[in-house]
């Protein structure tokens, strides 16, 4: 792909032997994109993985139609602080050094720790789905379950 335009980006993480551990890729179009719409990127690992259970981890903006874009993707062998921190180096590297403003994502703890290490000045934020998701399994116990994920769900969804 970089052969036939150089503005195409990739990175590959090989272990001891040689072996695939990590792969990011960008092409052309993604950063250019990145250049106009990168103040806050989503960055999600929960999407699909591959046969070799390689979690998909896609970067994702927004463009001013308000349609997702994509600004860039990797696979990883795994979810750990090492495999992230390998990734958004690379992510860095393809965005010639530019960090997002800010950073949305679920609340995994190696994302977390990797964040600060690779984007110590973005604003890190969890993703509004993945919160609202955990609410029925804290708050289903309670009697008026029914109420408070009604008045829960009008104050964060109707708050504009």
């Amino acid at each position: 792909m970089q052969a036939q335009n150089s503005n195409f980006f990739y990175a590959i993480d090989l272990d001891q032997d040689g072996r695939l551990r990590n792969v990011f890729w960008a092409d052309a179009r993604s950063r250019a994109a990145y250049k106009e719409f990168g103040d806050v990127v989503t960055f999600d690992t929960t999407y699909l993985t591959n046969k070799y259970d390689m979690p998909f981890a896609p970067f994702l903006g927004v463009n001013h139609h308000g349609q997702s874009i994509l600004l860039g993707c990797g696979l990883i062998s795994s979810e750990d602080t090492d495999a992230f921190v390998w990734l958004f180096k690379s992510w860095l590297t393809c965005m010639h050094e530019h960090a997002p403003r800010g950073i949305i994502t679920d609340q995994d703890k190696a994302m977390k720790n990797a964040i600060e290490i690779i984007f110590p000045n973005t604003r890190h934020r969890w993703c509004l789905w993945h919160i609202m998701n955990k609410f029925p399994s804290k708050l289903n116990r309670y009697k008026q379950y029914e109420a408070i994920m009604y008045a829960l769900q009008s104050i964060v969804y109707g708050s504009l």
